[in-house]
Formats: structure tokens, sequence, C-alpha cells
């Protein structure tokens, strides 16, 4: 006789919100500071918005602030946010609400997972959310937490002298705790009740209730991670900042062949820089899958990006004949490499004029063609973005403010359904790379194909702000996308290297 298979339970996200901006100097609470063009508390709710492990989400916030929650989740269409309440006036009296909320409509004996997460976390991981609704399954309370890379000590103050050390404790044996901090609904429920005996209780986190409360329940550590940081002190607001800017995401993929047709059919895109490379080969996989493709380059149609009339005329046309611009691609560019003080006014002029204003100029011409169609915008960085190095003053500083301009216009035009993304190849061959250094070893560079392939995806997602890094990982495997905050921390020696 088969065993009937046990329902796995509902699981929550409870954001914690009710924190202000005090200690960053702000007078609006700091899950509302804007970074990488989006309020802290967006990222943290898109985050649990595409785990696959979350039914649902609640949101504490600050009393007071409640309407502006309610029109970041409207406005960015996060579905799984089914209540935005006002939190309390400490954080026990917070979670104590969030535990009455969860509570409701809940059928007698029926329980649920529930994972507490500080909105100021925008940077938590996907493993993260799995592994603790992973031990859930087996443990009723779960605490995430990393290693101590500091020395801790125990101080003792003496008056006017000041402190002194009391006691250094086992550094091995430390951890600094981190959220989320998951429960089952019952166990951290029952925690609170117990505590509201204690005329004395007060906590700065749930885990220290369940252990103090109810020491019979064990709390499981899943392993944090470095980059899952709390915005807490000004510097934190730059961190995380240069972090998501340095970040890269994994374009999904479609499902087949099928997919890739089906989204492109009847869409229209135009390349600038599509002549050769990368531009001719979206171009011509863009067509194979039924697109309206206008490939536009100086060697081919005359077309200089550098010239704002000529990058009207070739949309103008495109609109004209098709009546629609989904699409707007731009990978024209130039490499020039030399000293800065050894480099004349025309070659200089040269790079900014293709590498900076031209991609300036096309954002602006095709923005209200991509408003009519919601469409997407997509421009090209390079691996030395990250980093200018000698003789790379020109070409790294015009690819930096290339994912600036990405990640300034996605918010920018984020109200008019506009999205705009930016792919950051490893090197790659390409004609210009070879003029510029000739030939190289077979196997040693990604393909233009690979590149072209993972655009098509980004063009075909719904991601917008985004820097895309496309990179070769082996001569077996052509291709792997960065994904998350690892591969940002990962990589950045690595791009250093890289032209």
């Amino acid at each position: 006789m088969s065993v009937p298979h046990e329902a796995k339970p509902r699981t929550t996200a409870v954001v914690l919100a009710g924190g202000t901006g005090q200690r960053v100097g702000l007078s609006i609470p700091k899950q509302l500071l804007k970074i990488a063009g989006k309020a802290v508390i967006e990222h943290t709710l898109t985050i649990f918005e595409n785990a696959e492990d979350i039914d649902d989400v609640i949101v504490l916030m600050a009393p007071g602030f409640v309407p502006d929650v309610e029109k970041i989740v409207a406005k960015a269409g996060l579905t799984k946010v089914i209540k935005i309440i006002e939190g309390g006036n400490t954080r026990n009296e917070t979670t104590e609400r969030a535990i009455a909320a969860l509570g409701e409509g809940l059928a007698e004996g029926e329980d649920r997972n529930v994972l507490f997460h500080d909105a100021v976390r925008p940077l938590l991981s996907q493993r993260v959310i799995k592994d603790c609704v992973d031990a859930l399954g087996r443990y009723q309370a779960v605490d995430v937490a990393i290693p101590s890379a500091d020395t801790i000590i125990v101080t003792r103050t003496h008056g006017e002298d000041g402190e002194f050390i009391t006691e250094v404790p086992d550094r091995s044996r430390l951890r600094r705790g981190q959220t989320p901090q998951a429960f089952k609904l019952s166990t951290i429920r029952k925690a609170y009740e117990v505590a509201a005996g204690d005329p004395n209780f007060q906590a700065t986190d749930d885990c220290s209730v369940v252990l103090r409360y109810l020491p019979d329940v064990p709390i499981y550590v899943v392993a944090g991670d470095e980059y899952n940081m709390k915005v807490t002190q000004p510097v934190d607001v730059f961190i995380t900042d240069k972090l998501f800017q340095l970040a890269s995401t994994a374009a999904p993929r479609q499902a087949d062949e099928a997919a890739y047709r089906d989204l492109l059919s009847g869409k229209t895109l135009v390349v600038f820089g599509g002549s050769y490379g990368i531009g001719a080969d979206i171009a011509t996989l863009a067509e194979q899958y039924g697109a309206s493709v206008y490939a536009l380059g100086r060697s081919t149609t005359g077309t200089h990006v550098e010239n704002p009339e000529h990058i009207d005329e070739a949309l103008s046309k495109a609109y004209a004949e098709t009546g629609r611009i989904d699409y707007v691609i731009n990978t024209a560019g130039v490499l020039r490499i030399g000293k800065l003080a050894e480099t004349d006014t025309a070659t200089i002029q040269e790079a900014l004029n293709v590498n900076y204003l031209a991609p300036v100029q096309i954002a602006r011409a095709s923005y209200k063609y991509l408003a009519e169609t919601q469409g997407q915008l997509l421009l090209y960085t390079s691996s030395s973005y990250t980093r200018g190095r000698a003789e790379y003053s020109l070409y790294s500083s015009t690819k930096a403010a290339m994912v600036n301009l990405t990640q300034a216009l996605a918010d920018e035009w984020a109200g008019e359904g506009v999205r705009v993304n930016c792919v950051n190849p490893e090197r790659t061959a390409t004609p210009m790379r070879t003029k510029a250094f000739g030939q190289e070893p077979e196997g040693s560079l990604l393909s233009s194909e690979a590149v072209a392939r993972t655009s098509l995806d980004v063009l075909l997602s719904a991601m917008t702000g985004h820097v895309i890094d496309v990179r070769q990982q082996d001569p077996t495997r052509d291709v792997t996308e960065a994904s998350g905050f690892e591969q940002a921390l990962a990589s950045v020696l690595d791009r250093q290297e890289d032209v």
C-alpha cells in the first residue's frame, strides 16, 4: 500500500521594512532609497517574486509609508505581494503583527513555512532561499549565518577611561547572523506566546526568541553569503550600488526553436553596427525566426552612427515600412589603443562620437518608437568597463558610460514600459578585434554567434537595467551567462584582464 504524498506547506516571505533612514542620513526610510535605479525594497521584493520556493509575500512597512510600497508593487507588477501592512514600533511588535496576518484564513491545524527577511538586504540569493525552505522540511527553525572574518572582542567601559577588552572569544565558533530567518508558523507563534509572559522580553531577531523561550527546538544554520549585506551605514549604500553595477544577470533561454519564432515573428529589429560581427549575427538569427530586420552599417548601408540624421532616417524607414519598431540594438564601436597624451584630437573625437555620443543619439531617437511597442534598447559594453587600463582610456571609459546609461535609462523609461539592457561580452572574435590584435589562438575567444544568441535571449526577456555577462568557460562549452552576485565578486579580477 502506497503512502499518500504529503502536500508541501505554503511558504510565505515576510519582508520586514520597518526601519528608518536615520543612520544613513535620510529623511525617508532607507528601504525606499534608490540603488541601481530602483528602491531597495523593490530589489528585495523582486528576489522573492522570482523565487520558485516562495508562494506569497507580506510586507511590514514603516508607519506612514504603506502607500509608497503599494505604488512600487503596482508599478513593478509584483503579483506575489498579497498584503502590505504597517509595522510596529519595535522589531518584536512588527513580527507579532506579521504572525497575526499569517494566521488569517488558516484552517485549524494548518501550518505554513515563513521566512522573515530584512527589506534592506537586497542582495539575497535564490540559493539561500531554497536552502532555508528545504531545511524547514526537517527542522522547525532555521537561521542564516556566515563565519566571522574579524576577531570579535568583548569590552567593558571603565568610567571616563573608555573601553577595555575583557574577553576574546574563539573566532572559529563565531558566526555573523543574516536573514532570512525561517520557521514553521506554529513554532514562531508559540515562541512569541511564551515570550509574552516575560515582562522583560526584548529581542532584535526572531531566532533568539525561539532559542530563549523554546530551548528544546533546535535551530539549524544555513550558510549565508558575504554579499547578503544589510544597508545600514552610508558606506553600505555605496557598496551595494557598486555591487549592483558590477553584477551580471543570466538571460533566460527560450525552450526551443519554435519559441524564438513565436516571439520574434512579426517584430521589427533595427541593428546599428549590423554590417559584420555580433550585429550581423543578431540580424541573421532574428530574420531566421521571422522578424523584419534592418541591419545598418557604414560598409553596407552607408549608415554612420555618429551622424544623428542617419540614425533618424534609418528608424523612420523601418517604421514606415513595418509600422512598428520593437527592438533597437547598437553594436557599433571603435577600438583605439594608445597613450592618451600621444593621441591626436581626431582619434579622440572619433572614439567619443562612435562609442558614446552615437548610443546617446540612438537612444534619444528610438524612444518614441519603443514607447509605442513597449520594446527594448540593447547596448553593449566591454569587460574592461570595471577598471580602466593603460592605453585603453578612451575605450574603457566610454564602455563604462554604457553601463551607467543603461541603468539610468531603464529607470527613466520604466513608466512607459521601455526596457534597456547592456550585454558585456568576454573577448570575442570580431573583425574589430582582429584589426586591433591580429589573429589570436583558436579557441581563446568567444564566438560572435554565441553573443548574438544571448542577445536575442535578453531582447525576449522582461529584464531591464541589467548588465549581462557572456563568458567562455571552456572549449567544450561555448558560453555561460554569469548568474548573480557570486559572478560580480568572483569575476572582477578576470574582467580586468579582458578587453
